[in-house]
């Protein structure tokens, strides 16, 4: 079988699976390969840059060869190539968790329970929720929504489209040790700098496919790329700026600001301040939807690109 059709079918078979089945609640191949991260870092931490280099080369390229092995065990194979995407995909994309998560704290939010969402918050993002009221929280939701679609679901997809099962499992390793050691904290300031540093750019494409694809599925096309393009520049992070303006635009919400993260207050500039409104929690369920929208739509193109090559190339 061709590999244009067999990203086709196991990217589309594995987000079903990832619709109907969600996460395993225990023996998560992403938190064991945190795991297996967090041992390598207490083999190799020192406070250097070369150290956490060697780090991310490790576990990211150790990832990457566990896919293309696995990937060369089945290639004769087309049903079993399928499968192997099929799991791949089901095991990196991580959008019905982010669903079920954000709607619970919108179903809290909506009772009243601000409590009850601050219990929840960080299941999803890393903000300090006791510094957060009911309006703070539903946006700190929709903004962790909007940059998990990109982190989440179309960055994979769109490196699986590239590499295959390795670039799937590469991809959501880069990502993961990003989250791990890519912050600004004084134990990973230079420890975490290489992986932050490739986390931006294996996030850059995939975030400005989610954007311009959140203006095409959002309400307002028009005001996604307005937003887009007048304050994406202005976010501390290259990807989450481009996508988070969208989302805020095609919902037509003001987001970013103030906020509070890992024991420190940063001052972000707002997206969409000028045309956008305060977030409220029935908010979050549109941004639900429409980042499903959008990891439909990254499937499609993602699939028709990886064919379009291929027949360039025949």
């Amino acid at each position: 079988m061709r590999a244009d059709r067999v990203f086709a079918y196991g990217a589309t078979a594995g987000l079903l699976g990832d619709l109907f089945l969600g996460d395993p609640r225990r023996g998560h191949p992403v938190a064991l390969f945190g795991r297996a991260a967090a041992a390598v870092e207490r083999t190799l931490w020192r406070d250097h840059r070369g150290q956490g280099a060697l780090h991310t080369l490790v576990c990211a390229g150790g990832a990457v060869a566990l896919g293309a092995v696995a990937a060369r065990a089945v290639r004769t194979s087309g049903a079993a190539s399928v499968a192997l995407t099929a799991t791949a995909t089901w095991a990196v994309v991580g959008g019905t968790s982010l669903a079920r998560e954000a709607r619970a704290i919108g179903r809290a939010l909506e009772a009243g329970d601000v409590v009850g969402a601050r219990a929840r918050l960080p299941h999803l993002c890393g903000r300090d929720p006791q510094a957060l009221d009911a309006d703070g929280i539903a946006r700190a939701v929709v903004e962790s929504v909007a940059e998990n679609t990109s982190d989440a679901v179309v960055g994979a997809l769109v490196w699986g489209a590239v590499g295959g099962v390795p670039g799937l499992l590469g991809f959501r390793a880069v990502n993961t040790l990003d989250a791990m050691v890519g912050h600004k904290s004084p134990r990973h300031r230079r420890y975490g700098w290489a992986s932050a540093r490739l986390d931006d750019a294996a996030g850059w494409p995939g975030a400005r496919l989610t954007a311009a694809l959140a203006a095409l599925a959002g309400d307002d096309p028009r005001g996604a790329v307005r937003a887009w393009r007048a304050d994406a520049a202005g976010h501390p992070s290259p990807n989450a700026g481009p996508v988070e303006a969208s989302f805020a635009g095609s919902l037509g919400v003001r987001l970013g600001g103030t906020l509070s993260y890992a024991g420190r207050v940063e001052h972000r500039p707002v997206l969409n301040g000028a045309h956008g409104r305060d977030v409220r929690a029935s908010d979050i369920d549109r941004a639900v939807r429409l980042s499903r929208r959008v990891g439909w739509l990254a499937l499609g193109v993602c699939a028709a690109a990886r064919l379009l090559v291929k027949e360039r190339d025949s």
